[in-house]
């Protein structure tokens, strides 16, 4: 039996609680993480190392009836270490197709721009179209699909940064910061008692009431008002934007594309959803802003010579563009 708007929301808030309680102080990025489940869309983790980037995504899995495959990218990192090859079986005489793994519901892509743009390229077809071309084979990769992926804004050497093209397909681009002195403490607590008693089983939401939950979700309601304030906020990073916004629009090369809004629009839903609400309100649209539109926008070389984020200038943009 489908799970009803009632319902749906108590299985993910249990869900939620159950992330908080291994991982102290990313609130913000548990929820995240389960807008880019309900709204079907990527994230992309930024982070200095020790912050428990990949302990997030790996408490996620688990917490899922789902399988779960992590790829630690690496500089000589080949497309068939990540999607699989066709391998000749002598007894047979024929080819056998040796899944990758690619083929999991959550794939965590590990310090993602360490990996060449041949594998950045078969990224790209997943996360856009799920689905994989091996030795002009199409396959389809299971559903649902997300892939989390990390990155480490430190070190640069050996490093290959992420297109454009790819950066977009990611729903929420994370960026985390240092905790401060009171959630470290607590972080050393539950360390510390990991390690004296293991962690209990938790029985994972099961697949059927995830789907019902994404389906749910995006039922959420998006009145014409606020999916006008979308727009507005998107097309004002543009060359035609009214004169008003021109100071911000010149230091913009490449605008916000159409998948912003989208991007934006879906990710407004999941959040009200999350918090119990059947219609998104601006202060969802408001809050996701900056991680849903700042990776798609890319900064004139005088605004990265004059020290500009995109972050800041999504900040002005919500300080300028009226919710209605």
């Amino acid at each position: 039996m489908p799970t009803t708007l009632q319902q749906a929301p108590q299985t993910v808030h249990a869900l939620a609680a159950q992330l908080a309680e291994g991982l102290i102080g990313h609130e913000r990025l548990i929820e995240r993480l389960l807008i880019a489940l309900l709204a079907g869309g990527h994230v992309l983790i930024e982070g200095a190392p020790g912050l428990a980037k990949t302990r997030a995504v790996k408490h996620l899995a688990a917490a899922i009836e789902g399988s779960f495959a992590r790829v630690q990218c690496t500089p000589d990192l080949m497309p068939s270490d990540v999607t699989g090859t066709p391998v000749f079986r002598p007894k047979e005489g024929l080819f056998e197709f040796v899944a990758g793994p690619i083929f999991h519901n959550i794939v965590l892509m590990d310090e993602i721009n360490r990996a060449p743009p041949k594998v950045q390229s078969v990224m790209l077809e997943a996360m856009a179209e799920g689905q994989v071309t091996v030795a002009n084979v199409t396959r389809r990769l299971p559903s649902p699909f997300i892939v989390v992926a990390t990155q480490n804004p430190i070190e640069h050497e050996g490093t290959f940064p992420l297109p454009e093209a790819q950066l977009d397909r990611f729903l929420l681009h994370v960026a985390l910061e240092l905790p401060d002195a009171k959630t470290e403490r607590k972080i050393l607590d539950l360390v510390e008692a990991e390690t004296r008693e293991p962690e209990p089983n938790q029985r994972p939401m099961v697949m059927a009431t995830l789907q019902d939950a994404r389906q749910a979700a995006m039922r959420t309601h998006l009145a014409p008002e606020l999916r006008d304030y979308i727009v507005r906020l998107v097309t004002a990073t543009r060359r035609d934007a009214p004169e008003s916004y021109s100071d911000l629009t010149s230091d913009i090369e490449h605008p916000v594309s159409p998948r912003g809004s989208l991007a934006l629009a879906s990710a407004a839903k999941a959040r009200a959803f999350l918090h119990g609400r059947d219609h998104a309100l601006p202060e969802d649209v408001m809050d996701l802003a900056p991680d849903a539109l700042a990776h798609r926008l890319v900064l004139s070389w005088r605004a990265v010579a004059d020290g500009r984020k995109s972050r800041e200038l999504i900040a002005d943009l919500l300080a300028r563009v009226e919710p209605l």
